[in-house]
């Protein structure tokens, strides 16, 4: 019976329920004002781990080289980005633990593999571009440059359905899978996920791909799986709270195989939104790097993939519902942490 009062210490700490809260906060709200560095809404540590490996990963990314050969060369730099942060952040939490502050080093830490307001902050630009009919370099370069895609040759829907799907990743990507791991393992945790996350961005391409993002591609799914299914349910119950989207056409989406985004196009977040909104999202796109991203299409069938201004409104509502409800259950678990399971199992 001790474990069974217990059994919530041993999956998570409660003692960082305060850290998780305090980095989703400053993320929020200075993302929010600030928007995203260098016109990126993805978290900070994506940037640098960018910045680090990025051409690197481009110049050993040769075409026409065997695919094992690439494949092994992407499970190499994988390797070495995941030992780098792993070592990063087990020097933050000795920082953390010597220098501790009120926690604010550790805070700032978490803070680094986290996005939300900047994000919102993109979406808005697009949205604001879109509905005015004003093109404007900022709008799109946010939304470009995070979601590594060319849209120098895209229409209007296709830019709309990449917008869209940035926020709902980034709910999953860059917000509860790394506070589910930092709940569960530290800083260590956060930072391997992570590392690897942003690997599957920069060189994943969605899965269309069979080389060098390969292994930083399955290595996520291994540590995202969960994560991407508990963005999928925060997408259906924010759903109940957005006008025009339906929580029986959502909950439609955790169950069927046609017209779902695979876990690297998406997943659960993405299909059970199209769902819920009656719409159409995906298709193919372009990389940076001008390969091709053929993209699955994904919601009910008939449902239209021309979407508009008001579609995009429409999912960053979603997003910031499901941030909402993301938060009230970090709150819940906290308070809940500290009185422990006495208040429901008086033993």
């Amino acid at each position: 019976m001790d474990f069974i009062e217990n059994l919530h210490d041993y999956l998570l700490d409660p003692a960082r329920f305060p850290t998780a809260i305090a980095a989703f906060v400053i993320v929020t709200l200075v993302g929010m004002v600030r928007g995203g560095l260098g016109g990126m809404a993805t978290p900070f540590y994506w940037h640098l781990i960018d910045l680090g490996f990025g051409r690197l990963g481009d110049r050993m990314d040769k075409a026409g080289r065997p695919v094992g050969d690439l494949i092994f060369r992407g499970f190499i730099i994988c390797t070495l980005v995941l030992i780098l942060s792993y070592i990063v952040a087990r020097l933050l939490g000795v920082l953390a633990f010597y220098y501790s502050y009120w926690s604010l080093i550790e805070v700032f830490s978490l803070c680094l593999v986290l996005t939300s307001g900047a994000v919102w902050a993109g979406m808005g630009q697009l949205y604001r571009a879109l509905h005015d009919k004003k093109v404007t370099t900022t709008a799109y370069f946010t939304i470009a440059r995070s979601t590594h895609t060319d849209l120098s040759k895209s229409d209007d829907y296709t830019i709309t359905r990449v917008g869209m799907g940035m926020g709902l990743r980034a709910l999953d990507k860059g917000m509860i899978a790394p506070l589910l791991w930092f709940l569960i393992v530290g800083l260590p945790g956060a930072y391997l996920y992570a590392a690897l996350a942003a690997l599957s961005w920069r060189f994943g391409r969605d899965g269309a791909v069979n080389g060098l993002g390969s292994a930083p591609l399955a290595m996520e799914k291994l540590m995202g799986f969960i994560p991407n299914i508990l963005a999928g349910v925060l997408v259906a119950c924010a759903g109940l709270l957005t006008p025009t989207a339906g929580m029986t056409r959502a909950l439609k989406g955790f169950f069927t195989s046609k017209g779902a985004a695979r876990y690297e196009e998406g997943g659960y977040p993405v299909t059970i939104a199209a769902h819920s909104l009656n719409v159409t999202l995906g298709g193919p796109t372009t990389d940076l790097q001008g390969k091709l991203i053929n993209r699955g299409w994904v919601g009910p069938t008939g449902a239209s993939a021309k979407l508009d201004s008001k579609h995009l409104h429409r999912v960053t509502y979603i997003c910031f519902m499901a941030h909402l409800l993301l938060l009230l259950g970090l709150l819940c678990a906290w308070v809940f942490s500290q009185n422990g399971f006495d208040t429901i199992l008086p033993i």
